[in-house]
């Protein structure tokens, strides 16, 4: 399982996890389209725009692979901001998938804004040396 670094383990001060520390021993949590419901929580939105945001930063518009980012959290934006490159696998560490800016960007319209939030991703929780593995991660 490649291990991202640098990405946000975590939205700083919340427990809204990011990544995971290592593969599951049964196989990765598979990957679901989760429906976003408009009467969510303002936590649970602000997670889904500061994961998004976090994916918009460390890999653009380019493909990258699921790896150590959190099932759960790449649900709720997939099919819709993050989608599959070729066909999805959904309990694959491997997966490429790719953050879709037009979907983002009306979906996340404030992630676009002039004045769009910013977070603080130098959280005194994330340390890269919890990642160091001897799996090859990278």
């Amino acid at each position: 399982m490649l291990k991202h670094r640098g990405f946000p383990g975590r939205l700083p001060s919340s427990d809204f996890q990011f990544t995971i520390r290592r593969a599951n021993k049964k196989g990765a949590t598979p990957l679901i389209r989760r429906e976003r419901f408009r009467d969510r929580k303002v936590a649970d939105r602000r997670a889904d725009t500061a994961f998004l945001a976090a994916l918009i930063a460390h890999f653009g518009e380019e493909p990258f692979v699921r790896g150590n980012l959190d099932a759960g959290r790449l649900s709720w934006l997939l099919g819709r901001e993050v989608i599959a490159v070729g066909k999805l696998n959904p309990t694959d560490y491997e997966q490429l998938l790719r953050v879709d800016m037009k979907r983002a960007e009306a979906g996340f319209p404030e992630l676009f804004a002039a004045d769009a939030p910013e977070f603080d991703w130098d959280d005194e929780d994330f340390d890269d040396e919890d990642f160091d593995d001897d799996e090859g991660g990278g």
